[in-house]
């Protein structure tokens, strides 16, 4: 299908229609104020590069070293040729122009990116690919092709390689929607960016809203206590640029603000009290804080786009983001908006020539950022604008990286100079004098709280069922301990290893076997120290041969038609056991050190066969089954279905892999959009196995554990803590909601109990 009409499409469409498109289906579908529209769908993108026969090019022009900023930018060059030059299959241009001339009138359009990788809950992927306003028909075609294109710009490459994402795997989808000729626009956050406090953020400018995304204004910025109902803060800025839509050409044009209102509040108290109540109806039927562009055209509120907060600092609680206007001895001040301090370096970036000359830990001052700048930001210990609010590309993808910043400071660029020692209070929004530290150094909000008291609110809920983090990079322990989890739940082998550049046959070759082993207790201790005595789990190696290809000594590996289902996890392990054994060393040469909170845990098990195999490896190196902590991962069904005879064999704990378990059970890949829309982890077939397995593990004293992505779904806490399952690892935006959901569903278990 070519074209989806936006009323038509839900939340569960994020494959179909990218992440920006299926919240605004959702939203419409429920009665918000959603302009009419339609979406160009991921599979049609799919469908243009297939038909036209650029996809190989395409994919082979973005396997780069994204840290070479040539290779980058011939990779960006070469895939906006491939697209804008190729020919449109047949009928799909006659389908896209004949579902514009289904919107009454001669209309003019907003065309806007909605890739299947955006505005999802762990990344915001903000700024990433093009938006193009006040398109008319003619155009049309035209900037779909450019929306295309826009998801191989430099910095789209960068953070997709940076978050981990496949360019191969990331569809995008065109959203194709009536223009708002807004008065007056903005953005909203249902929830304080960073506390997570339950307090409304606006911050507005005249015109339509680019200039508050793009940060080329510093906006009025409004709090409103949504539950008093109340105005708490008005900040009205001196707003002197505006975007609006020319009546003659349609085109969007930057013009300079009336002097009468340049000083003059945006929205009134009636029309914040009208968005305090949109916003709680979006974030009420999310049921998580959520990131609102709105519009005001007429009197009337539209809503352009909702997506998850992805920035809310667990640990940083009840901080006021706002600036401390009466702050001593400060050099600039303006918003709060991204928490914590840093001391470092003045770097006055004026263009993006001008970005090599940040280094780790510097303080970049700039009058705004572009996506283009985040390779530095994320170099910098902290970041000052000119211009901007909290809703800004600044704010966003600072808060996102851990980075404190302070936006809309007005004259920072010109007020400090290169080499100019600061501290900036990411808090406060204020930049002192930092002559007084002594060393460079970043501090974020995670760094300074106590992890006693990590959570929104400062307060831990105490929960029966554990609450554990997922841990992607060891670089991410400090952060993820932060949150207060109880232990790590998931922690990756195979990121160890392909952080090397190479094989493990190929750097044992190269290095010898302690040289690996080294490598990976090194990186297995960073994460041991930071949570204990909390417990580690770590997953044994489970990278599949594609990856394994892409690095040094890869050219040996099996090519194969389908690697996740090959020759992966235990099936390698127990067929390579001298490479397996190091793996095991590493672990053992932890134990022998005292890091008694590592456990062991064995991916893509079968059968007990394949648990027994493994333990008598174990046994092999040193490692003492009976007196160490180790278990599986259930991800396939056949280890489901066995799961009485691998607690037999001796396991301490099992913990679901739900990714792999929905896909194996259902026959569905996900990365396929052809059938993405079956692949449902809460499929009843899917929580029969886990239900059923988590049953067979109590009968045997078995601790039972989930890993996967839909750990964090609030249902699937419900079912699973309804059965009985010991924990619960997410990722870490995922740990405060899910130690509050595990809190109300056994609250309500204990309740249910009582009445009984």
């Amino acid at each position: 299908m070519t074209v989806t009409w936006l009323n038509a499409a839900h939340a569960g469409d994020v494959d179909t229609v990218g992440g920006k498109a299926a919240s605004l289906g959702e939203l419409s579908s429920h009665g918000l104020p959603i302009p009419h529209g339609f979406c160009v769908t991921a599979a049609s993108y799919r469908q243009f590069i297939t038909a036209s026969g650029i996809a190989p090019e395409l994919f082979e022009a973005v396997n780069i070293d994204t840290e070479d900023s040539r290779a980058l930018a011939e990779a960006e060059q070469l895939a906006r040729e491939l697209i804008l030059e190729a020919e449109w299959p047949d009928g799909m241009r006659e389908s896209i122009l004949s579902a514009f001339d289904s919107l009454e009138g001669d209309p003019v359009v907003a065309v806007r990116s909605s890739a299947t990788a955006e505005d999802l809950p762990d990344a915001s992927f903000a700024g990433q690919q093009d938006t193009f306003l006040n398109v008319s028909r003619e155009e049309l075609l035209d900037r779909i092709k450019k929306c295309w294109a826009s998801l191989f710009t430099q910095r789209a490459i960068y953070y997709r390689d940076e978050q981990g994402f496949d360019h191969e795997r990331v569809d995008i989808a065109v959203v194709v929607q009536r223009m708002v000729d807004a008065d007056k626009s903005g953005v909203m956050f249902t929830s304080h960016p960073s506390t997570g406090v339950p307090e409304l953020t606006v911050e507005a400018a005249w015109g339509l809203g680019e200039a508050v995304v793009s940060g080329t204004v510093s906006p009025d910025h409004y709090t409103y206590d949504r539950q008093a109902g109340t105005v708490e803060t008005v900040t009205v800025s001196t707003k002197n640029k505006m975007y609006v839509q020319d009546t003659d050409t349609g085109q969007t044009l930057e013009r300079a603000v009336p002097e009468e209102k340049r000083d003059e509040r945006v929205l009134s108290d009636e029309e914040l009290h009208a968005l305090s109540e949109l916003g709680d109806l979006v974030e009420d039927h999310y049921d998580k804080p959520q990131d609102v562009e709105w519009a005001i055209h007429d009197g009337d509120i539209y809503l352009l786009q909702s997506r998850p907060i992805t920035t809310i600092d667990e640990d940083h609680a009840g901080g006021d983001a706002q600036m401390d206007e009466a702050a001593d001895g400060s050099l600039v001040d303006g918003l709060g908006a991204s928490p914590g301090s840093a001391t470092g370096l003045v770097r006055i970036v004026g263009t993006l020539d001008q970005l090599d000359k940040v280094n780790e830990g510097d303080i970049v001052v700039t009058e705004m950022t572009t996506p283009d700048m985040v390779p530095a930001m994320k170099r910098a210990g902290g970041l000052v604008t000119d211009e901007g609010g909290m809703t800004s590309h600044a704010a966003i993808i600072s808060r996102e990286l851990g980075v404190p910043a302070v936006t809309g400071c007005d004259d920072a660029t010109t007020v400090l100079t290169d080499d100019q020692r600061v501290t900036i209070d990411g808090d406060r929004g204020v930049v002192r004098d930092g002559t007084a530290g002594a060393t460079s150094e970043k501090t974020t909000a995670t760094e300074t709280e106590q992890a006693s008291t990590p959570t929104r609110g400062g307060v831990k809920p105490m929960t029966a069922t554990e609450i554990k983090v997922n841990v992607s990079i060891p670089e991410a322990a400090e952060r993820a301990a932060a949150t207060g989890a109880d232990g790590v739940g998931l922690l990756r082998m195979e990121h160890m290893v392909l952080s090397t550049g190479a094989t493990p046959e190929h750097y044992v070759a190269q290095h010898g076997e302690d040289a690996f082993v080294n490598s990976l207790s090194d990186a297995m201790r960073t994460v041991a120290d930071e949570f204990y005595p909390r417990p580690v789990r770590i997953r044994t190696l489970d990278a599949p041969t594609d990856e394994f290809r892409q690095l040094d000594g890869g050219e040996s590996e099996p090519v194969e038609h389908n690697p996740m289902l090959g020759y992966r996890g235990i099936r390698r392990s127990l067929d390579e056991p001298a490479t397996f054994k190091l793996q095991l060393e590493a672990f053992q040469s932890l134990y022998e050190m005292g890091y008694d909170n590592l456990e062991i845990l064995f991916p893509l098990i079968n059968d007990a066969e394949d648990v027994y195999r493994a333990k008598s490896l174990l046994e092999a190196v040193g490692i003492d089954p009976n007196k160490r902590p180790w278990g599986v991962v259930i991800e396939t069904p056949a280890s489901a279905l066995e799961s009485e005879a691998i607690c037999g064999a001796g396991v301490d704990f099992v913990s679901f892999g739900t990714n792999d378990l929905t896909q194996y059970t259902l026959a569905v890949d996900r990365n396929n959009s052809n059938v993405a829309a079956r692949y449902d982890e809460l499929h009843p077939s899917v929580l029969q196995l886990l239900t059923d397995t988590i049953e067979t593990c109590q009968s045997y004293g078995v601790a039972t554990s989930i890993c996967g992505q839909a750990a964090a779904r609030p249902q699937m806490i419900q079912e699973l803590v309804d059965a009985g399952i010991t924990s619960m690892s997410v990722n870490v935006d995922a740990v405060h909601d899910a130690q509050q959901k595990a809190k109300r569903v056994e609250q309500q278990l204990i309740l249910d109990s009582v009445r009984e």
